[in-house]
């Protein structure tokens, strides 16, 4: 019998780790994956969340992460637009920093199922009861769900969203090029958007949002690619201009943005297995850091109390994230076409109140 359980290895669940052992609790966390390895990820983190990782020592200072302090937009046709970012942001690649934080939890005693699948997870009338594909059945007061965007998990416990159909693919690259190292942009293309930053080491993240359409109508990723991205300029230049480090694309099908619960069965959801921020809004990872913290805290603060966690953290992830998951919904309907990526273009460049107002919805507050 652990005291917690945590599904996933990622940012949400490591930080989560981190914190609930430190506060004295038995903690287990299981990943299908073994460190390091790369996700499809932006690996831009808003400044809203340095202060806490500074304060617990999470801050990964010796890969001298990218200072960005720049946006950048560009419409398909090639128009473009750039604006300061109010917090900004740092620039670190999740292969690094993942396995950072894995160290960090390793070294306090956090003990790790790797890698291992988690097949079933089922509340009982006191615990939680979790089987594994290799290492058995696993019993706990709590269990925490970190397992990202889409896991087979999410059909187990019968989450609506699993059941409905996403048209995006996310792809991700790793390059080198001579491009600003203060910057994060946001190229847009006809169905889809490609992020580009800095991160450590001179190297940079080149990540996509995409359409299934069009990847089954070009039939692989680099007729794609040529035919779609493109035609965008910058897109274009960067392409043939970057020298690709990996030999195949990172990739992930039905990248799902719906609206999910933050606790499903009596699983505590946090990061992007609690909610998926549209990649424009850059702030993923911000966001499953500040959400590992919040329920973190709470377990700490209710003692394991089960139902009490629920309420609490139920009205904290909504009071904190909700509206901004909503914000990115609605402004993602501005981009992957030539007229409305233009619009947003000139509103960026025409409206600097109104596009600093619009950039504020998606950001939080210093944690």
């Amino acid at each position: 019998m652990k005291d917690i359980i945590i599904i996933g290895g990622g940012l949400a669940g490591l930080v989560s780790s981190i914190l609930l052992k430190k506060a004295g609790f038995e903690v287990m966390v299981i990943e299908k994956k073994g460190y390091p390895f790369h996700r499809v990820c932006g690996e831009y983190i808003s400044n809203e969340v340095k202060d806490f990782l500074l304060a617990e020592e999470l801050y990964p200072t010796h890969l001298a992460p990218a200072e960005i302090s720049r946006f950048r937009l560009s419409s398909p046709d090639g128009n473009v637009a750039e604006m300061p970012l109010d917090l900004g942001g740092f620039g670190v690649s999740r292969y690094a920093l993942d396995d950072f934080l894995y160290q960090k939890a390793l070294a306090l005693g956090v003990h790790f199922l790797i890698p291992t699948q988690v097949l079933s997870v089922t509340q009982e009338e006191d615990h939680f009861t979790v089987e594994t594909n290799r290492d058995g059945i696993f019993k706990s007061k709590l269990v925490i769900g970190a397992f990202g965007k889409r896991s087979r998990l999410d059909k187990q416990l019968e989450r609506r969203f699993i059941n409905q159909r996403s048209p995006y693919i996310g792809v991700k690259y790793h390059i080198k090029l001579d491009y600003d190292a203060d910057v994060v942009a946001l190229h847009n293309f006809q169905g889809g958007y490609c992020g580009i930053n800095r991160v450590e080491n001179d190297t940079f993240n080149l990540c996509y949002l995409g359409s299934q359409k069009s990847l089954k109508k070009y039939g692989n990723i680099p007729d794609m690619e040529a035919q779609v991205l493109w035609k965008n300029p910058h897109l274009k230049a960067i392409f043939q201009q970057a020298e690709f480090l990996f030999e195949k694309p990172e990739v992930i099908n039905e990248v799902s943005f719906a609206a999910k619960k933050p606790v499903e069965k009596g699983v505590f959801m946090t990061g992007d297995a609690a909610g998926l921020i549209t990649p424009l809004c850059g702030n993923g990872m911000a966001l499953a850091i500040h959400s590992a913290k919040l329920l973190s805290e709470l377990i700490i603060k209710h003692e394991g109390n089960h139902p009490k966690i629920v309420s609490a953290y139920t009205r904290g992830w909504n009071a904190l994230f909700k509206q901004r998951l909503w914000t990115g919904r609605q402004l993602q309907r501005l981009f992957g076409s030539s007229s409305l990526s233009n619009l947003a273009v000139g509103l960026v460049k025409n409206s600097h109140s109104l596009s600093t107002w619009l950039m504020k919805q998606t950001h939080g507050q210093p944690i």
